[in-house]
């Protein structure tokens, strides 16, 4: 399988693949020439079928992250071709040793190639952000409630409106949020910082912070529903009737 090096034992010895020609394009989910029909079986087998499997499978990760790196590409501080070559092969290297990881737990329910392509998709988003964000800061600020400002665009009635709902959410932040609570909201929420990258910065998890981020949400629905600004019969989704952006969690 893949070496403890972290999944480039087989793939060092000629078995890696160039990414830009394309730009990723062309991706596609059916049997390629070369792929096994059983995926499952070739990569628990030995010998040649399962390093033929593993190098079909390596190519199929590197068309995947090269959709995904090229749709991105705007956000690498070098978007050169050979750079993003190696962005896109190592997100490749970084989603297969996932997937062989967790190879037990593909149940058949979709194609397995629907299935790698996602492993691949999001690491090479994942890789993505991290490298854009690798050089800014990311400050845990806690929650700044400045002036709200004048839409000339609305009436007089929406303006006061809005500025009585956005005052309502700044006091539900600072009264029924704990200070953890209110800096991960505001940096996800508000500054857009990327979840993984805020999460490796802070030591912890996606699913942590997907959790904070709940906890936070259902805390402000329920003050804002309390003191009026919210209907009571509003539906229960994370994200009903609150008004905030989730650029930065995805």
């Amino acid at each position: 399988m893949v070496s403890d090096s972290g999944g480039d034992g087989l793939l060092s010895r000629g078995g890696r693949h160039r990414a830009v020609a394309g730009h990723g394009e062309g991706v596609g989910e059916g049997v390629g020439v070369g792929e096994p029909e059983d995926w499952v079986g070739a990569l628990t087998s030995t010998g040649a079928e399962q390093a033929e499997a593993m190098r079909a499978l390596h190519a199929l990760m590197v068309r995947a992250a090269a959709h995904q790196v090229w749709r991105m590409r705007a956000a690498l501080p070098d978007a050169s071709p050979g750079n993003v070559d190696v962005v896109v092969n190592q997100a490749a290297d970084e989603a297969m040793t996932a997937l062989l990881g967790k190879l037990h737990t593909f149940e058949g329910r979709s194609r397995f190639t629907t299935w790698a392509f996602k492993f691949a998709i999001l690491q090479a988003a994942t890789d993505v952000r991290r490298l854009q964000w690798q050089h800014r800061e990311v400050e845990l600020r806690d929650l700044d409630l400045p002036d709200v400002a004048e839409d000339s665009h609305d009436g007089p009635e929406h303006q006061a409106e809005g500025a009585d709902l956005a005052r309502a959410l700044g006091d539900a932040m600072c009264t029924c949020l704990t200070p953890h609570q209110r800096r991960v909201a505001v940096a996800l929420l508000v500054d857009g910082v990327p979840i993984d990258v805020l999460a490796e910065r802070l030591g912890s998890n996606r699913n942590a912070l997907y959790k904070t981020v709940h906890d936070v949400r259902q805390r402000l629905r329920a003050d804002l529903t309390r003191r009026g600004y919210i209907p009571a019969d509003r539906g229960s989704g994370p994200s009903d009737g609150v008004p905030m952006t989730s650029a930065g969690v995805s």
